[in-house]
């Protein structure tokens, strides 16, 4: 209880401490708050969010509550609680299978029934499990852990291989047109190229001198990846044909999430210092930081579902407020 209660004291503290930054730096935003959700009784950090679309349910990953949270998003309500997890941050939804499975910090990946909710296996052997991603047109999905990537088959939730990596894996994302997963690694201070059909790395590409790569987000269509790093506080934009590095521009504090519109050619940085940057995207190489939403200090995940044309950002519990998610819609 002490410590919750410290931490929710340093919340509210680093919460009202958050410069007077401009709300949106014009005079539309292009992010409009429509909805919010409360989550009266989570505590702590939350992780990363998946969605199951056709049932309109949000999977929240509630790292500090050791739980992850069912929200039915047609009645703005938490409707079911998931337990006995270990600092779950990685959550990934497979429609077809019908499953959900949750990459736990304290190790291990938990598969789920997704209609019922109910526990199917557990895969131990994965310490740190992290970030999950589907890939859909060969029926695997994949978990960062450890130093390496691991790949299980969606339906029975066996694995299949791993790929070992450098360091651990933060974001990482798949080509839907090629067979290349895009990788940072921060300890590595670089991005590995791996090869799904190799099962290897096949490349790694240097971030220069920015150090702690987290989020990604890939603009397949024109061949970018775009890369947050926290030191210093950049975008980085790569050219997924050569490798090269090709803009730069500068962001808000402690990027967790990062997400591309590619309806509006829009970026959406999720940082922790309190916004949500918005960057326009003019072509392939020339950007501008079109608004800084104002959101609360330690907010730093969230999920962009471009079939709901919606940003779900996730905040935590402080004190002056529960935990939510806040429902925004792109303009």
């Amino acid at each position: 209880m002490i410590r919750e209660i410290a931490w929710l004291v340093a919340m509210s503290i680093a919460m009202f401490a958050i410069p007077l930054r401009a709300a949106d730096m014009q005079t539309s935003s292009p992010l409009e708050l429509v909805r919010t959700i409360r989550l009266p009784d989570v505590r702590g950090r939350i992780d990363h969010l998946a969605v199951d679309a056709e049932s309109g349910r949000l999977f929240v990953a509630a790292l500090g509550n050791d739980s992850v949270e069912v929200v039915d998003l047609r009645e703005a309500t938490r409707v079911a609680r998931i337990t006995g997890l270990h600092e779950p941050q990685g959550i990934g939804y497979v429609s077809g299978a019908n499953r959900l499975l949750v990459a736990n910090a304290g190790g291990g990946v938990d598969v789920f029934e997704a209609s019922t909710l109910r526990r199917i296996s557990r895969i131990q052997g994965l310490d740190d499990a992290d970030n999950v991603r589907l890939d859909a047109a060969r029926g695997k999905i994949y978990v960062g852990y450890g130093h390496a990537l691991a790949a299980f088959d969606a339906a029975s939730g066996k694995l299949l291989e791993s790929i070992s990596l450098a360091g651990h894996p933060e974001s990482f994302q798949l080509e839907t047109a090629g067979t290349r997963i895009f990788v940072n690694v921060p300890s590595a201070t670089q991005i590995a190229v791996v090869d799904r059909s190799k099962k290897a790395v096949i490349g790694n590409w240097s971030i220069g001198e920015q150090r702690a790569n987290f989020p990604m987000a890939l603009d397949e269509a024109d061949h970018r990846l775009f890369v947050a790093t926290r030191k210093p506080s950049s975008l980085l934009i790569f050219d997924t044909e050569s490798g090269v590095r090709k803009s730069n521009l500068p962001i808000g504090g402690d990027a967790d999430d990062l997400f591309y519109d590619g309806k509006r050619k829009q970026l959406y940085v999720i940082c922790g210092d309190g916004v949500v940057d918005v960057i326009q995207q003019k072509d392939a190489d020339h950007y501008e930081r079109t608004a800084a939403v104002r959101t609360v200090r330690g907010a730093r995940t969230g999920l962009f579902v471009p079939s709901r044309d919606a940003l779900f950002l996730a905040i935590p519990a402080h004190v002056g407020g529960s935990a939510e998610i806040r429902v925004f819609t792109p303009r």
